[in-house]
C-alpha cells in the first residue's frame, strides 16, 4: 500500500537513540539525586515512618494514575497529521481537549483522595493530624498532571526540553529533603518537599511547551474545544484504552505496596517500596525507550511493513542488550548500593531488590511490544493483555503473600512479567504479519 522510504527505519532508530539519550541524561541526574534524597528520607524517618511515607506516596500515585489519561500519546498520535498539513487551529483544539481531560481528572482525583483518607486513613497508618496534609499533597499531585505539555514537546521532537523539565522532580525533591531534614524532619515535612517538586516540574513543562509550540499550535480561541472529537476519529477509544492500560500498570507498581502493607504492615511496605524504587531506578531506560519508540513507530507506520519490521527488530535487540547489562549491575552493585543508601536497617530488602529487578528487566526486554500495538491501532488488544497480566499479578500476590510475605509479592511480579512478555510478544509479531 505504501512505498518504503529509503532509510526510514534507520532514521527512526537513530532518532530513538538520540531521544532516549536526552531522556536518559535527564534521568541520570535524577538517579544520582534520588540515591541522595532516599538516603536522607530513610535515615531520618526509619523503617516504620518511611513505610507510612511510602504508603502515602503510593496511594497518591495510584489515584493520579487511575484518573489521569496519557494525553501526550493523543497529542503525538493525532497531532502529527495536523502538524504535517499545517492545520494549527485543529492541533490547538486537540491540545485544548487534552487539557480539559487533565483538569477533569484532577477534580475526580481530589474527590477520590478525600474518600480514601476518610474511609481508609487508619488502615494506611495515618493519624488524625495527617489527614489534611495528605489530602493537600494528593491535590498537588492531581493539579500537576503534565501529560499535555509533554505531548507538545514530543510532537516537535524536543526531547531535550522534556528531559530538562523532568529533572526538576529530583532537583526539587533533593532541595525539599534537605529543607525537611533541617526544619521539619517528619512525614509531613517530606510530603511538602515532594509536593513542591511536582509544582516546579509542571511549571517547567508548560513554560517550555508554550515556547516550543509558539504559533505552530494555532490560535487558543479557534473553534470549540469539543470539535476535536469530530476532527480526530477514534480518539475516544484510544483515550479510554490508554487510560485503562496506564491504570493497570500502576496497579502492578503502586497497589502492590498497599497490598503488602495490608498483609505485613508499614515496615514491610517500606522495605518493598525501597527495593522496588531501587530496581526501577536501575531499569529506568525501559520507560524512556518506550516513549521514544512510540513516537517513531507512529511515524514509521506510514513507510510500509518492511520499514516497520526493521525498526521493530532493531529496538528489540537494543532492549535485550540493555536488559542483560542491568541484570549484571543488580547482581554486582545491588547489595552494597542498598547498604550505602539506607543502612543496615534496610538490608532485608536485598532479596526483594533482586527479584523486582529481574521482573523489571523482563519488561525492559519487551519494551517495544506495547508501543507497536498502540501505533498500529491495536490499543484494545494491548489493553486486554494488560488486564490478564494484572489479574494474574493480583491473584498470585493474594496466594503467595500469606505463604512467603514480601518475597511472595516479588515472586508474583516475576511470574506476571513473564506472562505479559509472552502475550505481548505473540500479539506484536501477529500485528507485523498482518500489516
Amino acid at each position: 500500500m505504501f512505498k518504503r522510504k529509503p532509510g526510514a527505519a534507520g532514521d527512526g532508530f537513530a532518532r530513538i537513540l538520540a531521544n532516549t539519550g536526552w531522556l536518559l541524561g535527564g534521568k541520570g541526574v535524577g538517579a544520582v539525586l534520588s540515591l541522595a534524597y532516599l538516603a536522607i528520607v530513610t535515615r531520618t524517618l526509619g523503617v516504620v515512618d518511611f513505610g507510612r511515607f511510602a504508603l502515602v506516596l503510593s496511594a497518591a500515585n495510584v489515584i493520579k494514575t487511575l484518573v489521569s489519561f496519557d494525553s501526550w500519546q493523543i497529542v503525538v498520535r493525532y497531532g502529527q497529521p495536523h502538524l504535517a498539513e499545517d492545520r494549527g487551529d485543529a492541533l490547538n483544539r486537540l491540545l485544548r481537549f487534552c487539557i480539559l481531560i487533565d483538569l477533569a481528572s484532577a477534580l475526580a482525583g481530589g474527590v477520590i483522595a478525600a474518600a480514601i483518607i476518610l474511609l481508609f486513613g487508619d488502615a494506611l497508618g495515618l493519624g488524625a493530624h495527617m489527614g489534611w496534609p495528605v489530602w493537600l499533597f494528593c491535590m498537588v499531585m492531581m493539579i500537576t498532571i503534565r501529560s499535555s505539555p509533554t505531548g507538545v514537546l514530543r510532537l516537535f521532537d524536543r526531547f531535550d526540553s522534556a528531559a530538562f523539565a523532568e529533572t526538576m522532580i529530583p532537583v526539587g525533591r533533593m532541595v525539599g529533603a534537605l529543607v525537611a531534614w533541617i526544619f521539619m524532619p517528619d512525614v509531613t515535612g517530606f510530603l511538602i518537599g515532594w509536593g513542591a517538586a511536582e509544582l516546579l516540574c509542571a511549571a517547567s513543562y508548560w513554560y517550555l511547551a508554550l515556547r516550543v509550540g509558539g504559533k505552530r499550535v494555532g490560535r487558543w480561541r479557534a473553534g470549540r474545544t469539543l470539535d476535536a472529537l469530530r476532527e480526530n476519529p477514534g480518539i475516544v477509544g484510544f483515550l479510554t484504552a490508554t487510560n485503562l492500560q496506564t491504570s493497570l500498570t500502576s496497579i502492578g507498581q503502586q497497589v502492590a505496596v498497599l497490598i503488602v502493607g495490608g498483609f505485613v504492615g508499614p515496615a514491610g511496605a517500606g522495605l518493598y517500596r525501597l527495593a522496588n524504587q531501587l530496581a526501577n531506578s536501575l531499569t529506568k531506560i525501559s520507560s524512556l525507550l518506550s516513549r521514544s519508540i512510540f513516537v517513531e513507530l507512529s511515524r514509521t507506520t506510514t513507510h510500509g511493513r518492511e520499514a516497520l519490521n526493521d525498526l521493530f527488530r532493531r529496538t528489540n535487540r537494543l532492549a535485550l542488550a540493555a536488559g542483560a547489562v542491568i541484570v549484571g549491575l543488580i547482581l554486582i552493585i545491588g547489595h552494597p548500593l542498598l547498604g550505602l543508601i539506607a543502612g543496615r536497617e534496610f538490608m532485608p530488602a536485598y532479596p526483594l531488590l533482586l527479584m523486582l529487578g529481574v521482573a523489571a528487566c523482563i519488561e525492559l526486554v519487551g519494551v517495544s511490544y506495547r508501543p507497536l500495538l498502540m501505533a498500529t491501532d491495536r490499543a484494545g488488544l494491548s489493553l486486554r493483555i494488560s488486564i490478564v497480566a494484572t489479574l494474574l499479578l493480583l491473584g498470585l500476590q493474594a496466594a503467595l503473600l500469606p505463604l512467603y510475605g514480601t518475597q511472595g509479592a516479588a515472586m508474583a511480579n516475576i511470574a506476571a512479567s513473564l506472562a505479559g512478555f509472552a502475550m505481548m510478544g505473540i500479539a506484536s509479531r501477529r500485528a507485523l504479519r498482518e500489516g
